[in-house]
């Protein structure tokens, strides 16, 4: 008999779920088959597969140690001797996360950073603070940002949390804003909703002719906030959130944003990539959070007297 108390970080895990990352070597059509015949309980009662853990949840599996080692080889706890911790937090409560993102760091690793992105240095920094307590569940993000796009990022902290958030992006019930600045007058406001196809080998987004296969539909709106002689400092609310949407949507209507050499924006002085920052979200609960405009987009904004707003 396993007997385990479940920990905060992995509330809101269905029992399936939980067990599968339990015992990884057990295929899922036995874990069932343990459910449905009573070999697992969850506070001395029999639950159903979708049953969601809560913290503090007593989980009792009646099988043998050995199998119980067997069905469960493979589990690490990762370690974060030597990882940046330094994070900006915004906010941050026992599920509940907010980060502002700097320019020129990834969400999450690639092939070419492993090891100095956002998500490493939120793990290394809960680790320091010895909240990083399950083997089963890692704090993850819910939104992502490019590397050079700054700003805010969700981080789900336990598997409920993080469950939630995803729920509330995919049903459209999250309120994002950006700001940015973009080459030409902008004025007013307005909606711009090109579908968009996307090719991976050039990592790029464009605006789909009609009619394009694989294409699939994006709304980006906007406010202009300030207009200088050649440059406009512009809020947008990301209704969708397609890869590159903002960027590839204003290259589409001739405002591509300053810097963005690949989206057809050109570099200003030593500012080669786009200065798009993620400085608003509003959760459907009213929770409202917001990040600093970074010093060298703000600095530019200035130069192009479009800073009085901010």
């Amino acid at each position: 008999m396993i007997n385990r108390t479940i920990k905060a970080a992995e509330s809101g895990k269905r029992l399936h779920r939980f067990l599968r990352t339990l015992m990884p070597n057990l295929p899922l059509g036995q874990i069932y088959k343990m459910i449905d015949n009573g070999k697992v309980k969850v506070n001395g009662k029999r639950k159903n597969q979708n049953y969601e853990l809560a913290a503090g949840d007593e989980l009792v599996l009646y099988v043998e140690e050995d199998a119980y080692k067997e069905a469960s080889i493979g589990q690490k706890k990762a370690k974060y001797v030597g990882v940046n911790a330094n994070v900006d937090v915004l906010y941050e409560d026992a599920e509940l996360m907010v980060v502002n993102k700097p320019v020129g760091m990834l969400t999450h690793p690639d092939q070419a950073d492993q090891k100095d992105t956002l998500i490493n240095r939120v793990h290394a920094y809960m680790y320091r603070k010895g909240e990083l307590d399950s083997p089963l569940f890692m704090p993850a993000t819910a939104n992502r940002l490019d590397r050079n796009t700054s700003g805010i990022v969700l981080v789900g902290k336990t598997a409920g949390m993080l469950h939630q958030l995803n729920q509330w992006i995919q049903k459209h019930e999250m309120q994002k804003y950006y700001l940015t600045i973009v080459e030409g007058r902008l004025t007013g406001e307005g909606e711009v909703t090109g579908e968009l196809v996307r090719d991976e080998k050039s990592n790029r987004t464009k605006v789909a002719a009609a009619g394009t296969e694989q294409a699939k539909s994006a709304e980006t709106r906007y406010r202009t906030v300030q207009t200088g002689d050649s440059y406009s400092l512009v809020e947008i609310e990301l209704i969708s959130g397609r890869t590159h949407q903002i960027r590839s949507h204003f290259q589409h209507i001739g405002h591509s944003l300053l810097g963005d050499i690949k989206y057809g924006g050109k570099r200003f002085g030593d500012v080669n990539h786009q200065l798009l920052h993620a400085w608003r979200i509003v959760l459907p609960d009213g929770r409202e959070f917001k990040a600093p405009l970074p010093a060298r987009m703000r600095e530019v904004a200035v130069r192009l007297d479009l800073g009085t707003s901010l």
